[in-house]
């Protein structure tokens, strides 16, 4: 055994996570949102994305309901209120009544009941296809159906430029800002190649 390294119990290290807010409808039309950073992409054609919540969640409900969610992107202009909104239930309040440095605002999603949020830079209207019993957390697997984007963020050549965006990530507890690029897709083999120009 390598002595230079210690061997815990399984747990929940994979960081760092996206942290979004996760919109949902219920019945009689009213909207709740969640924080959630347990949220994936697993696959690109069709384009689908997953979130894990727990059972208990007020979310989980609506979601089950409805079979229709939202992923909402979020950035350093919303972390306090994914924050908020990620530790009160929206059994108890209304929390898009929520006013100053904590309002969201909806708006109407194109594909789906659930609203989008107008702060968000990104968001991602999402039929259920598919929920998956995993213990703890039920998993959602949504189709993305709609992508609806702030347009503050595209470049002249009309390009999503979402470092602009200012996105934040959550890692064991806490919240993050993205720092510099270190590089692009591919990178390790552009470098190469120089090289061997060079030579």
């Amino acid at each position: 055994m390598d002595m230079s390294r210690q061997y815990w119990k399984p747990s929940n290290l994979l960081n760092p996570l996206p942290v979004v807010l996760v919109t949902s409808i219920d019945k009689e039309g009213k909207a709740n949102v969640m924080t959630a950073a347990w949220a994936g992409t697993v696959c690109s054609d069709p384009v689908m994305v997953s979130i894990s919540i727990r059972k208990e969640r007020y979310s989980h409900k609506l979601i089950m309901d409805s079979n229709e969610f939202v992923v909402c992107l979020t950035n350093r202009k919303l972390a306090k209120v994914t924050d908020y909104v990620g530790v009160k239930s929206g059994r108890d309040i209304d929390k898009f009544s929520l006013e100053g440095e904590l309002k969201l605002t909806k708006i109407s999603s194109q594909n789906v009941k659930a609203p989008s949020i107008e702060e968000s830079p990104v968001c991602l209207e999402c039929k259920v296809k598919h929920v998956i019993e995993l213990g703890s957390h039920d998993m959602f697997i949504g189709e993305v159906v709609g992508t609806n984007i702030d347009d503050t963020y595209l470049d002249k050549n009309n390009r999503l430029n979402l470092r602009k965006a200012d996105l934040i990530a959550y890692s064991h507890g806490q919240y993050y800002t993205l720092d510099k690029v270190l590089g692009k897709f591919g990178y390790s083999v552009q470098k190469k190649i120089k090289k061997r120009k060079k030579q």
